[in-house]
């Protein structure tokens, strides 16, 4: 059975936002997975659909850095109905400058800035005037590396600062968005296996130091992060807003 409520996921194609995108469908959601690649949404529709049911998955491909591309997805949601959820989930590491150049700093700062915080901006904005009110839910995915700095051993600083910026606009979208019942919270996870950001080429030695970073001996997992989302976006959590959630085993702690 199709849900009653929307929610819409973006990089919900894999890693974290496909479960996230997974978890909301299990939980009554229809849910529409944004992404680059309509072949990876549509293995993603496939898969979430095995367990949730035909037609609980909405696969919308665009490039959210792309603001015509951007109203095309908002018109594609806006056939759908009000939105009740919106999780923006998309980004990653971007590859660092090529040389010492400050063009090519300029360049990869650039790219980290649009794929990590204009894609939240741009979809946010598009998507603002459906959020159902009282009640929907804004969840921004940002991540431990804005409260503790770097994000790896390829860092240049440029994903810490972006995922950070998040953080200033949200509490903003928060203030404006309570009066009418809509929440907007921010997630910050940390070492989180299974993702494109902590995928394939990282070494035992980094797996284990991560791990021992955190207070509870483990790594993170998407489902655990998807977790986390269910609650923020549940009717439930009408109360909570305005707030960056550490989702870290206590690698960061509450401050």
């Amino acid at each position: 059975m199709v849900g009653e409520r929307l929610a819409v996921v973006s990089g919900g194609g894999t890693g974290i936002g496909r479960a996230i995108a997974a978890r909301l469908a299990a939980d009554g959601c229809r849910v529409v997975i944004l992404g680059r690649r309509a072949a990876v949404l549509e293995e993603a529709r496939t898969g979430i659909e095995r367990t949730a049911g035909p037609g609980t998955v909405v696969p919308v491909a665009g490039d959210l850095t792309d603001p015509a591309a951007v109203e095309a997805v908002a018109a594609r949601v806006g056939e759908l109905g009000p939105v009740d959820v919106l999780v923006n989930n998309a980004g990653a590491v971007v590859t660092p400058p090529e040389d010492g150049s400050l063009a090519s700093l300029a360049a990869s700062w650039r790219r980290d800035l649009e794929t990590n915080l204009l894609t939240a901006v741009l979809l946010t904005t598009a998507l603002q005037g459906m959020l159902r009110r009282p009640g929907g839910r804004l969840v921004v995915i940002s991540s431990a590396a804005a409260q503790r700095g770097g994000a790896g051993p390829h860092s240049a600083g440029s994903y810490a600062a972006a995922k950070a910026a998040l953080h200033g606009w949200a509490f903003g979208l928060a203030r404006q968005l309570g009066p009418d019942g809509v929440t907007v919270n921010v997630l910050a996870p940390g070492y989180v296996v299974d993702t494109g950001i902590f995928g394939a080429g990282w070494s035992e030695e980094f797996h284990a130091r991560k791990v021992a970073d955190t207070l509870v001996g483990r790594a993170g997992t998407p489902e655990d992060v998807a977790a986390a989302v269910a609650y923020l976006a549940s009717p439930a959590a009408g109360y909570l807003t305005g707030q960056v959630i550490g989702l870290n085993g206590g690698a960061v702690l509450g401050r």
